[in-house]
């Protein structure tokens, strides 16, 4: 017995120095999306910043495919050791399982959060060619011209999807859905004038905006956002809407506490920096950071929200 306790002595500051000195390899951090959309834009900034300040190399991995789900299903599957995270979105842990018949992870159960790394205002925009330069035309065409006007958004289950069901919801209005694999595909074919309109994160949707590409007519959050204070509100017209979209690293569910924990202080210190509050100030995202029973706090708030907004909408994905 008292060998068992020495030899617990001696190997408990071995314990210890191998879970401070983590990471001892490259970390893997998964974006479900392709490149060019702002999943991707946050992942990269926030791996950079990382890979700086822990000295080792956070590399951004692109695994789209089914909304975000593929990418989930992987980070879900991961080793937990530390080595492999995702900048995760709300579509597959908080809408996905009120709008898909069934999913290959389970969004509570699979995943451990980490830290809510940014909140992000979506916009409602436009190709010029549609003659409408404010929500309440929009509105006023959209009833016109019932069925003809499309909406192209990153993919099913994505808060754009979601945010423009609850717009047709509570304005009555018929719009047509195109999913793409990602916000990149969306903008590429929405500034060619393919598509009419989306809704879509506002750092990815941003510089057609103000390249003149693309028209903004609103943003989603509940009042104007910071970084746009000249684009209103769509609540401006429609009272009571918002839809604003967040970002946050989460792990898989048996990564060690003590890796997770790390971390987690890491991230929000950096988010707390002036270099990173600029940074994501000049792509219109607001960083947020705390302790990861803060964001585990926030994904359960959304997941009764989104639930009640895909009700509402009606809208299914087989």
């Amino acid at each position: 017995m008292r060998f068992v306790v020495l030899l617990a002595l001696l190997l408990a500051p071995l314990s210890a120095f191998a879970q401070a000195a983590w990471p001892t390899k490259p970390v893997k951090v998964i974006v479900a999306f392709p490149p060019g959309g702002t999943t991707d834009i946050l992942a990269r900034l926030i791996s950079e910043a990382l890979s700086r300040s822990l000295g080792q190399q956070f590399v951004v991995d692109n695994r789209p495919g089914a909304a975000g789900n593929t990418g989930s299903d992987i980070a879900a599957k991961a080793a937990p050791d530390g080595t492999t995270f995702i900048m995760m979105t709300p579509g597959p842990v908080a809408i996905h399982p009120y709008l898909y018949r069934s999913l290959p992870f389970d969004p509570v159960k699979d995943f451990a959060a980490v830290s809510w790394v940014a909140r992000v205002a979506n916009v409602m925009a436009v190709h010029p060619s549609v003659p409408a330069k404010t929500v309440q035309e929009l509105i006023a065409y959209a009833k016109a011209n019932p069925g003809k006007i499309n909406y192209a958004t990153p993919g099913n289950g994505s808060t754009g999807h979601l945010s423009t069901e609850l717009f047709k919801t509570m304005t009555g209005t018929d719009l047509v859905h195109i999913p793409y694999r990602g916000s990149g595909p969306a903008l590429a074919d929405l500034t060619a004038g393919q598509v009419h309109m989306t809704i879509d994160n506002l750092p990815s949707a941003f510089p057609h905006i103000q390249s003149g590409a693309l028209r903004a007519l609103g943003v989603t959050t509940e009042k104007r956002w910071f970084a746009t204070p000249n684009i209103p509100a769509v609540a401006e017209a429609v009272p009571g809407y918002e839809a604003s979209s967040w970002f946050g690293i989460m792990a898989p569910a048996a990564t060690p506490k003590d890796i997770v924990q790390k971390l987690s202080v890491e991230i929000d210190r950096l988010l707390k920096t002036d270099e990173m509050k600029k940074r994501f100030a000049d792509i219109g995202a607001e960083p947020v950071g705390q302790a990861p029973e803060f964001f585990a706090q926030h994904i359960a708030a959304e997941r009764n929200k989104w639930k009640k907004a895909v009700e509402a909408s009606g809208a299914k994905v087989d």
